[in-house]
């Protein structure tokens, strides 16, 4: 199942508007859609390998502007949109971020930039604690370009190997990360 989703992906990433839509996710990423990025920069680093520094640009660049979106949310209009992020489940994820924003600034978009943690979680604190805009936009600029920097280097550095190794091992991978899903959620409903 995952082999055959992988391999669509993989067609997907070589269609000419393929920029396009890595762009859009990207931006839309950065604001209010779950899915991030990267499952769509890593195969089309792996199907255009020459492209892979430009793309990696292309995702920094957009969800840095997807992040501004996410900051004018969240400075314009938190009392809004607060009840979506409690129906969503990101109240808490949200409290932790102004916290962290109180206690590390552009450290921690810096730091959250990087790392799995919801952006638009991230871009939308950052609005509603009135966070410099300028320190802002450089701490995403950094966080989220380290980030797609090192998908695309890793996937460029792997080539028609790492390609190869993934589309044997995508089954495994794919079938783990839903257990991993339900487990989690069982225990979440459980407590």
């Amino acid at each position: 199942m995952f082999r055959a989703l992988y391999d669509r992906a993989l067609h997907w990433s070589r269609h000419r508007y393929a920029e396009r839509y890595l762009a859009a996710l990207s931006l839309a990423e950065a604001t209010v859609f779950p899915i991030p990025p990267d499952v769509m920069l890593a195969p089309m680093v792996l199907a255009r390998r020459d492209r892979a520094w430009r793309l990696a640009l292309l995702t920094t660049l957009t969800s840095v502007l997807g992040g501004l979106i996410g900051y004018l949310i969240g400075h314009l209009a938190l009392d809004a949109i607060y009840p979506f992020i409690e129906r969503v489940g990101y109240a808490h994820h949200y409290e932790r971020a102004v916290d962290a924003f109180r206690d590390y600034g552009i450290w921690f978009v810096i730091i959250a930039g990087f790392t799995p943690i919801p952006f638009k979680i991230i871009t939308i604190a950052g609005g509603a604690l009135g966070m410099p805009l300028l320190g802002f936009v450089a701490g995403s600029l950094i966080g989220r370009g380290a980030r797609f920097y090192l998908v695309a280097g890793l996937v460029w550095a792997g080539g028609a190997r790492a390609e190869e190794r993934l589309r044997e091992w995508v089954d495994l991978i794919g079938w783990s990360v839903l257990i991993i899903a339900a487990v989690a959620g069982l225990v979440w409903w459980w407590l």
